[in-house]
């Protein structure tokens, strides 16, 4: 991706926010000229990659596979000095746009649709020892409501409501063509995305980023290291 696509995104991504009056931590509007400038203290932060996150999956094609998204709050599976057992993001998804399948070994997730049009889900068990998808009932949890479909069926949520995933449950959502840009939110456990996430097909992580003009803000793995006093 190019840095002024990056920068687009994260400028729609705050627009959406203030439509629907989502507050996010003042950290997120620093510069990449003040983050130069935070020691020590900011350290969470950087440890735990907070902060604004953008992926193509590797894929170069953002508008129909990608996910703009911020990690508000996290503990770190790594480092025992970070004892948060949980997490909060929130997520930005276009229409037509697709966050791909995959599942968590370890982190349950509550997936909510916090505002804006309807996002489509479709479910599989994994097969806990070869992982592929299994043609068998999926239990859907459902806003205090349990009840099974068959794999792969469509599910559909509507601003507020929300699904819970469990560990080797295969979930792939995407935003109704017809419909709006959308936010979308997740409470879970603690995760490190980068040890815990089981994609179908293998895909990458952050895109590979064309500078072709300044950066806007930083993304949570751009942080410079911490200034020493």
């Amino acid at each position: 991706m190019k840095r002024s696509e990056v920068n687009a995104v994260i400028k729609q991504f705050e627009a959406l926010l203030d439509q629907y009056k989502f507050r996010i931590p003042p950290y997120l509007s620093f510069t990449p000229e003040e983050w130069a400038e935070k020691g020590h203290e900011w350290d969470e932060v950087r440890d735990n990659a907070l902060g604004w996150d953008i992926t193509d999956y590797g894929e170069g094609d953002f508008e129909h596979k990608g996910l703009a998204l911020i990690t508000l709050r996290n503990g770190n599976v790594k480092d025992p000095k970070y004892t948060k057992v949980y997490a909060e993001k929130i997520m930005m998804s276009m229409p037509g746009q697709v966050s791909p399948m995959h599942f968590h070994w370890n982190k349950m997730e509550d997936i909510i649709v916090r505002g804006g049009g309807t996002a489509v889900f479709h479910l599989y068990n994994a097969d806990p020892e070869t992982e592929e998808k299994l043609d068998t009932p999926v239990l859907v949890c459902r806003d205090g409501r349990r009840y099974y479909v068959p794999a792969g069926e469509p599910i559909e949520l509507n601003e507020g409501e929300s699904l819970t995933f469990y560990p080797y449950t295969y979930h792939e959502y995407y935003i109704k063509e017809d419909s709006v840009p959308t936010l979308v939110g997740e409470v879970s456990m603690c995760n490190d995305d980068n040890t815990d996430n089981r994609f179908f097909a293998p895909l990458g992580r952050f895109p590979k980023i064309e500078e072709d003009e300044s950066a806007y803000r930083l993304l949570c793995n751009e942080y410079p290291a911490a200034k020493e006093d």
